[in-house]
């Protein structure tokens, strides 16, 4: 999953099997069932083999009735199991659903980071809906009932070796046939799914941005290209159907071949003297059950490919995935965040967006990071907040690198706002708790004052209870920026980043962001901020300028800002932007 970074958990390659392992038991018991429902099936044809061989040649009434008594019981058990089993195979399923769902939600969540797209990610969850529906349908079944077919062929053997090894060849062309299938299906069942997820992530992607669409007019367009790839993949999953269909057309055509074959087999060998005629109907009822899970896996060999599929690439994914549950509880930081020869490469293209920086903060300071658009400033942040990958270097809270907190000390270690406010279904209290299950509402209030938008929340109809719904569009965009800013500053967290917090902010919501980064000051915490708008520094005592990928200059915002040369100022101030002075090198 990760294309960057260097570290994978062995252990976790074994996720997806242990989680198989702990069923064992039950699949030996659902092989044991499974032999018990096949003998049972000998049912049926042991029943004709006994009505024409000893009843109708007897013409005993009681012979009859104890015979059809024996096998209407004898099915009803057949039944009862096979009910048993299905129940077994639907609760496997929704176990193992239990048990990966959680973890492959995860993935979704981490992929991102990572460059992967929002379909990509979201294929995880689905694989785990593709496993469980297959251990929930038929396919399980015919795979249990495979190992059985002996049992039938001896019996067919038993009546007669030439019907046995006529069963055997009509199984041994059925084997093939699934053989064919897979070889022919494979590289077109890769493709298929390519096709797929790239039609479904054109239609993420105008989902995402459907207000520009309509606003601009280019609706149709972006229909067009989903047209395309939606052509594509049904030329591609047409191709895959067909060659599916016609092998299962074709080995139920030789089912019946076979079945009359057979017949008319067992009707040679009776003229012959050498079979009875409960002997034919036998060997028919017999031989039809015998092929009847070949004919089955065939059916059900696309599902099959489909849950291999997503069993393998899920496997993998959770293999990449850090396991940090051996990591110790670590103190909360409360002194420096250090920042460490950092470089940091696009997780999508792998080009290096940002290199060799390094900088450190105390407690009480606060550090606005200035410079033109695209020279890495939310690259950092990125980086700092750990949602990017490192390339090369280290980030360390009182001296521990991020990889050694757990997730839960980070959750209340850092704050942070994005450029894009993203709040998520649900109230504004649990928004600014972070969902927490324990939220203490003294807190949310607290955060949200500091953030200068209690006054805001009361005075809506239903307060801190107000449903946001997706994205939280029942905002105006400022609103939403500043409820963000709520959440970062939630349960007080020593480090808070901010991305251009007043992007959409008024003046009364800049008074208020300046008030809550001297807050985060006085308090003890540190604060990095990104800023366009010099009206974002006034709190901050700390300036670092970012340009081309490097941090060209650092140090106090007293010595930076004076280096800006008088007659730039003006034009400087209109763009939003401010001026550097050459790097000095400085043990910070």
């Amino acid at each position: 999953m990760n294309k960057t970074s260097k570290k994978t958990n062995a252990a976790a390659s074994a996720k997806v099997p242990n989680v198989l392992g702990k069923m064992r038991s039950i699949g030996i018991y659902l092989f044991a069932l499974s032999g018990i429902i096949n003998i049972l099936a000998l049912t049926g044809a042991m029943y004709m083999l006994q009505i024409y061989d000893r009843a109708l040649t007897s013409g005993s009434m009681p012979t009859l009735i104890a015979l059809s008594a024996l096998a209407i019981g004898l099915y009803l058990f057949q039944g009862i199991f096979d009910i048993l089993r299905s129940q077994i195979l639907v609760r496997i399923g929704a176990r193992y659903d239990a048990e990966l769902a959680p973890m492959a939600h995860s993935v979704v969540i981490e992929m991102p980071r990572f460059g992967y797209s929002t379909s990509e990610a979201m294929e995880r969850g689905r694989d785990v809906d593709t496993i469980r529906g297959f251990l929930s349908g038929q396919g399980p079944v015919a795979l249990f009932d495979l190992p059985w077919m002996p049992v039938f062929l001896i019996f067919i053997y038993a009546l007669h070796p030439m019907l046995g090894l006529l069963t055997l060849g009509g199984a041994i062309v059925l084997a093939c046939l699934t053989i064919a299938t897979e070889m022919l299906t494979r590289r077109s069942s890769r493709e298929m799914n390519k096709a797929a997820l790239m039609r479904n992530t054109l239609a993420d992607g105008h989902a995402a941005n459907a207000e520009i669409l309509k606003a601009m007019g280019f609706t149709g367009r972006a229909v067009e290209r989903f047209e395309e790839a939606n052509k594509a993949h049904l030329a591609l999953q047409t191709k895959t159907s067909d060659i599916t269909g016609t092998f299962s057309g074709l080995s139920k055509v030789l089912r019946m071949i076979l079945q009359s074959a057979v017949l008319g087999m067992g009707a040679f060998l009776t003229i012959q003297g050498e079979l009875s005629a409960g002997g034919i109907i036998a060997a028919s009822i017999v031989s039809a059950r015998a092929l009847a899970p070949v004919d089955l896996v065939i059916g059900q060999w696309k599902g099959m490919q489909a849950a291999r599929r997503s069993f393998k690439r899920l496997g993998e994914t959770l293999a990449a995935m850090e396991d940090k549950s051996a990591l110790i509880d670590l103190p909360m930081p409360a002194r420096s965040l250090k920042v460490e020869n950092v470089t940091i490469a696009a997780p999508a293209s792998g080009a290096v967006l940002l290199g060799e920086v390094s900088f450190e903060l105390k407690s009480g300071q606060a550090l606005g990071l200035i410079g033109p658009s695209g020279g890495g400033k939310t690259s950092l942040v990125r980086a700092l907040v750990g949602i990017w990958p490192l390339l090369r270097g280290a980030i360390r809270l009182d001296d521990a690198d991020l990889e050694q907190y757990r997730e839960d000390v980070l959750c209340k270690a850092i704050g942070y706002l994005p450029q894009d406010v993203a709040l998520l279904d649900g109230t504004i209290a649990e928004n600014i708790s972070r969902f927490d299950r324990d939220q203490n509402a003294r807190k949310i209030v607290i955060a949200a004052k500091a953030a200068g938008v209690h006054e805001l929340i009361v005075r809506l109809r239903e307060g801190y209870q107000t449903q946001l719904g997706s994205n939280g569009m029942a905002l105006s965009a400022g609103q939403r920026q500043r409820i963000g800013l709520a959440r970062a500053l939630y349960d007080d967290p020593f480090l808070v980043v901010l991305d251009e917090p007043n992007s959409n902010l008024d003046g009364e919501g800049e008074a208020a962001l300046t008030a809550a980064i001297a807050g985060v000051r006085n308090r003890g915490g540190i604060v990095v901020v990104v800023a366009h708008r010099p009206s974002a520094l006034a709190a901050v005592d700390m300036v670092g300028m970012v340009q081309n990928g490097r941090l060209v200059a650092f140090g106090p915002k007293e010595e930076i800002l004076q280096e800006t040369p008088p007659r730039r100022k003006p034009a400087l101030a209109e763009r939003g932007e401010l001026a550097r002075r050459p790097l000095e090198r400085t043990n910070a």
